[in-house]
């Protein structure tokens, strides 16, 4: 997904009656809070907790083949822009299944939760007392199943046996066609049918949609219990405290004005149903009641085979999800107690990232033309899994967003996802695009491609990027099979870009990460990564033996190199690269967008000539990062999206003015943690980790994770934060949100931490790594351990003391070490060892600064590197 984009944004069915089918009412005195109830059997890790403004939180709970998105006080309202309203609910991630799941005791709905807990894969609300029952309700998608748990906890002061009954409201709808696509969810959307069956609640959309454009379908969802009901109903409504429903209009042009808060929309065709049920509850004690739905695009049986997985050990299940997710915070243990934020943020940004992982089955490959066309299915896939973007509007399949989230994946030992989503990308391109190279921009989960075939103008950067993200991860992995998978559409991409050479200047055309008009036919960051791409692709090229691609590569690579900054400088009192040049003459065009950093984030792998480092020159570069960290282009949480400044636009300026051209753009002070995390990176890539440098922006990414006045739900980096131009989400109505769990911030976070701090820099694929480690300036220490490298991994302590710098490094595995230590400038070695004996460590400029380095045979173990200055 790209960090530019702009929002694009029942019928009755047949009722059984059964007895004890009391009407329930909703609670309208102010619910009774009560302490936690927990159950000591349900797994728990750790957890962050937040009591305020719960019903404007929205939370999300996610497995790889199903997600739930609702909000922190156990409802449902409608939400997401992509068709509206009806992003959230209990979804696969190709189909939507229920709006929600409600619940009531003894004839009173269970009022608004009183305190929401983020733990590792699972969500738990605590609930107010009901007719003298506390209750918590916990929520967890198992991995490999279809469907989702919710489990009921409840605890009564006395013996006694309750009625509870169980609310659920179907949406049988695809993932995509969306709201104001061509079709819409208006024209293909199908009313649902509801039955009580088998002690369940059956709902199912068959058949083919009016027009019949996409085929026809068997969509099913089964809601059911470990218990046996006593009495069950269906209807058009049974959304428990929430009807009678509020229906907000469908968008469009001429939409009306929504209402501030709805339950459903007018896109919905869903249907609604009841189980009831009798619980015998013993005097203070907790029992937790559990119940699921699963779903399927195959019909009843499918679904009703994952309810019965889903439900055949629940707890056993959320022992599973937890102890998992206590594997992935067992690697990248970091300490950094200077900056314990950044640290906690870099251990929930491991969990953001294994949150993300999707797969799907069969999904069939058509494209759309950005949302312009419906055309029948060019293929398939026998599966499909991805690390989706953010949720709930871009669960899907991006280029871009992998590229940026590969650099956190690698950093956080989580090698397997991001292999997964580089050969998706690779697999669906091959597909739709016929070979070419092109590598697709946006494809949802059942198979659209919405932007990014051979006829769509861009985006470039994806094919740019692609060999970089394979280079990236075989360097941290080692995987030789992987490289030898995809180097040969890490090839084709390359080939591809370098078709897109009209003028043949080498810098390609077509679109990038910023959409935005007034740029020219070239842009800079598709310059900038088409560079780097060429690099990172000769040195695929060396490990595979290719020696007639890596000089084709190297050959492009060093003529783009030598008239880069030329080129690409705008200069004056800009301090900036031109955003975009403009045919003929490769006019510069500079308007202050955030991609005016590439040059500064984009690292090169060495090549003959030059050795590995940032593709910007030094002094650009480092007048550049100064002129960004200014108020014309970083606020208070992080980097703008186009910054302030003389403008011919009609709005005029908001904000500072920093240098005296006159841009034809106006400023967007819009801050996603993306642009932030490339500028964190870039003032990393030249040694500026100071509080006001790098700090700036790794602060404002972990804020928005775990600033509870900044975040929706605890522990999950949204896609973009509060800024001058854009409120924060929780003050937004929930269908014009931003993401409230985006995978990319976690680049700003993770990398710097494990590749700027600690200095871990891997070539495991060649049997060594190196560790330069640097400590920002103002604090002493820094750690981290269970760095996974290759098959092995690393624990890496750094310290700084006075004038000594020691660098511990543990190798579990066997592999060479280069070991070492960024030193201040203009300082000069006095003393140096190596595990207690006198060495002489090599000295290296780097854009780091002086980096002072040991090489140390292959092998594992310790090893202690102590270097001291004058």
């Amino acid at each position: 997904m790209l960090p530019t984009r702009t929002t694009r944004g029942r019928a009755a069915a047949g009722v059984a009656v059964a007895a004890l089918l009391l009407p329930l009412v909703t609670l309208t005195a102010p619910a009774t809070a009560a302490t936690a109830v927990l159950d000591p059997a349900l797994a728990r890790s750790a957890e962050l907790t937040e009591t305020s403004r719960l019903s404007e939180r929205r939370t999300v709970v996610t497995g790889d083949r199903a997600w739930v998105l609702g909000t922190a006080d156990g409802r449902f309202p409608a939400a997401g822009f992509h068709t509206r309203g009806e992003m959230g609910g209990f979804w696969l991630p190709d189909l939507k299944l229920l709006d929600g799941m409600w619940f009531g005791i003894n004839g009173r709905w269970i009022g608004e939760g009183t305190r929401t807990t983020t733990g590792w894969g699972y969500v738990r609300t605590d609930l107010p007392v009901t007719d003298g029952v506390r209750a918590s309700r916990t929520d967890v998608v198992p991995d490999g199943v279809s469907g989702a748990l919710v489990g009921l906890t409840l605890r009564a002061d006395r013996t006694r046996t309750i009625t509870l009954r169980a609310d659920a409201h179907s949406e049988l709808l695809s993932s995509y066609p969306w709201g104001e696509t061509t079709p819409s969810q208006t024209d293909v959307n199908r009313p649902d049918t509801a039955a009580a069956r088998a002690r369940t609640l059956e709902f199912t959309d068959r058949g083919n949609p009016p027009g019949a454009t996409t085929g026809a379908h068997d969509w099913a969802a089964v809601v059911g219990s470990t218990l046996r009901p006593t009495a069950s109903t269906t209807g058009p409504d049974h959304r428990g405290p929430q009807d009678p429903a509020v229906i907000c209009p469908a968008s469009g042009p001429a939409s009306p004005t929504q209402p501030p808060r709805c339950d459903d929309t007018a896109y919905g065709r869903g249907a609604g149903g009841q189980l009831t049920y009798r619980v015998k509850l013993r005097a203070g004690q907790v029992r937790t009641v559990w119940f699921g739905v699963g779903g399927s695009t195959e019909g009843v049986a499918d679904a009703r085979a994952e309810l019965r997985a889903a439900l055949q050990d629940p707890v056993g299940a959320l022992e599973d999800k937890v102890a998992e997710r206590q594997r992935i915070d067992a690697r990248t243990v970091v300490d950094l107690p200077g900056d314990p934020r950044l640290a906690a943020s870099v251990r929930w940004s491991k969990q953001m990232l294994a949150a993300s992982e999707q797969t799907v089955d069969d999904p069939q490959l058509r494209v759309v033309n950005a949302g312009k066309a419906y055309p029948a299915p060019v293929g398939t896939l026998d599966s499909m899994t991805w690390l989706g973007a953010g949720w709930p509007d871009y669960t899907w399949l991006f280029g871009t967003d992998g590229e940026y989230t590969a650099y956190a994946a690698v950093a956080a030992g989580q090698f397997e996802p991001i292999k997964a989503h580089l050969r998706a990308l690779r697999d669906v391109s091959e597909v739709v695009n016929e070979g070419s190279g092109k590598i697709v921009h946006e494809v949802t989960p059942d198979g659209a491609v919405y932007f990014g075939a051979n006829a769509d103008p861009g985006n470039t950067d994806e094919s740019a990027k692609y060999p970089s993200a394979v280079n990236l991860v075989w360097k941290w992995s080692g995987d030789r099979a992987f490289l030898r998978d995809l180097y040969p559409a890490s090839v084709k991409a390359m080939r591809h870009v370098a078709s897109l050479d009209a003028d043949e200047d080498g810098w390609p055309e077509g679109l990038g990460n910023v959409e935005r008009p007034g740029m020219g036919e070239e842009k800079l960051d598709n310059a900038v990564y088409t560079l780097r791409g060429y690099a990172d692709l000769a040195d695929l090229a060396r490990a595979r033996g290719d020696r007639a691609t890596r000089r084709w590569a190297l050959g492009r690579a060093d003529r783009l190199l030598q008239r880069f900054e030329d080129t690409w400088w705008f200069g004056g009192d800009t301090r900036s690269y031109a955003d975009s040049l403009r045919d003929p003459d490769d006019v510069k065009v500079f308007q202050r967008h955030w991609i005016g950093l590439t040059p500064t984030d984009a690292v090169l792998p060495r090549i003959p000539g030059r050795a590995s480092g940032p593709l910007a020159s030094r002094e650009h570069a480092l007048s550049t990062l100064e002129q960004h960290e200014r108020a014309c282009y970083t606020g208070e949480l992080g980097l703008f999206h186009t910054g302030t400044g003389p403008t011919s636009a009609p709005a005029g300026n908001p904000g500072d003015s920093c240098d005296s051209e006159v841009s034809a753009v106006p400023s967007e002070r819009n801050v996603f943690t993306l642009n932030s995390a490339i500028a964190a990176v870039s003032e990393g890539n030249y040694g500026r980790l100071a509080a006001d440098q790098q700090g700036r922006y790794t602060s404002g990414n972990a804020r928005s994770q775990l600033d509870p006045e900044l975040w929706e739900m605890p522990g999950m980096m949204p896609e973009i934060v509060r800024s001058p131009d854009a409120p924060a989400n929780i003050d937004r109505l929930f269908t014009q949100r931003s993401m409230v769990m985006q995978a990319w911030g976690a680049y700003g976070t993770l990398w710097p931490v494990v590749h700027q701090w600690l200095g871990v820099s891997p070539d495991a694929g060649r049997g060594r790594v190196a560790v330069v480690p640097q400590v920002p300036v103002g604090q002493t220490r820094a750690s981290g351990r269970a760095i996974r490298v290759g098959r092995g991994s690393l624990d890496v302590a750094a310290r700084h003391r006075g004038t000594a710098y020691r660098t511990e490094v543990t190798r579990h595995g066997r592999t060479a070490l280069t070991i070492g230590a960024v030193l201040p400038a203009g300082s000069r070695v006095a003393t140096a060892t190596l595990d207690g004996r006198g060495v002489r460590p090599t000295l290296t400029r780097t854009a780091r600064g002086v980096e002072a380095t040991v090489r140390v045979r292959a092998g594992s173990g310790t090893s202690t590197l102590v270097v001291t200055v004058r």
